[in-house]
């Protein structure tokens, strides 16, 4: 199932939360301070208006208070749940106000489901009625669409990845594919073209290495096993961008850089685009043949 938690920082409640961070910290002066963040309300215009619930909006600490409220309202009830009441396997991944819940049987996902909104709203939160549903993934889901004809199952999105259920090329086994997900190429893009417009008449050895550290962070975040192709893309489109930049530059711009001459300046700066990061397998067992995907982000 793919969900999302509707206005997630906008809709934390002040006393649970206060509650929340009570059962940790017994420093009075700390649980005030906090309280001071979390009441300290918004100026737009000049104009001041009281906030009564949700977390400053690009406070430093609004994804620590978030991090603290889902580890109350999610992750102990989940773990509980799956202890308990859960027909199979279930496993969790969360990062900040994103998680991915995997499940054996599509029924314990359905009643997860049910009870998850249950939940969220004893808290003050909600699941989005529109962007909640079951996602069939894993082993099993590409044996059952193979048999029913419906071609590949559905894939998702998670922590900038668009996870697939593939096959392995040497002996046809289940694997996933994660590809770099094209909104957040598009919106990378997007910034590396605007800061090219602004550094347009910089010099090319300072343009060069500051695009070089911006592949290379990239690189270190998106070169998984798999996802090479979206590396190269992503390299080639940069490439493209600096170019229409360098041309921009004057008017004899265009007939001077060729794409030999582009290229040869971009191996003097650029990083190949190669493999960094080891399958999941040989760091640590993640193997798993599940049905059903309950995925959550908070918006």
């Amino acid at each position: 199932m793919d969900a999302d938690i509707a206005g997630f920082f906008d809709n934390i409640d002040h006393d649970w939360m206060m509650k929340f961070l009570e059962h940790r910290i017994g420093d009075r002066r700390v649980l005030r301070l906090i309280r001071k963040w979390l009441t300290a309300g918004v100026s737009e215009e000049g104009e001041w208006s009281e906030t009564v619930v949700g977390t400053p909006q690009g406070a430093v600490i609004s994804p620590l208070l978030a991090n603290v409220y889902l580890h109350y309202v999610f992750d102990l009830w989940i773990h509980h749940w799956r202890e308990n009441y859960s027909q199979g396997g279930v496993r969790v991944v969360r990062y900040a106000d994103d998680f991915v819940i995997g499940f054996r049987f599509k029924e314990d996902a359905r009643r997860c489901m049910e009870l998850l909104r249950k939940r969220f709203g004893e808290f003050g939160l909600e699941l989005h009625q529109e962007k909640t549903k079951l996602i069939e993934f894993g082993r099993f889901a590409m044996e059952n669409h193979e048999k029913r004809g419906d071609g590949t199952p559905n894939v998702f999105d998670f922590l900038g990845f668009t996870h697939k259920c593939a096959r392995t090329r040497s002996n046809g086994t289940f694997t996933v594919h994660r590809h770099s997900s094209s909104k957040r190429m598009r919106a990378k893009l997007s910034e590396v073209k605007l800061q090219l417009r602004n550094r347009r008449h910089r010099p090319l050895k300072e343009t060069g290495r500051w695009l070089a550290s911006v592949l290379q962070g990239w690189f270190n975040y998106h070169a998984v096993p798999g996802n090479i192709r979206r590396l190269c893309r992503f390299q080639k489109e940069v490439t493209k961008l600096w170019l229409k930049s360098i041309r921009r530059r004057s008017q004899r711009g265009r007939r001077r850089w060729s794409w030999s001459r582009m290229r040869r300046l971009c191996r003097n700066y650029f990083p190949c685009a190669t493999i960094l990061h080891p399958y999941p397998r040989e760091r640590f067992t993640s193997r798993y043949g599940g049905s059903a995907i309950l995925k959550a982000r908070a918006v």
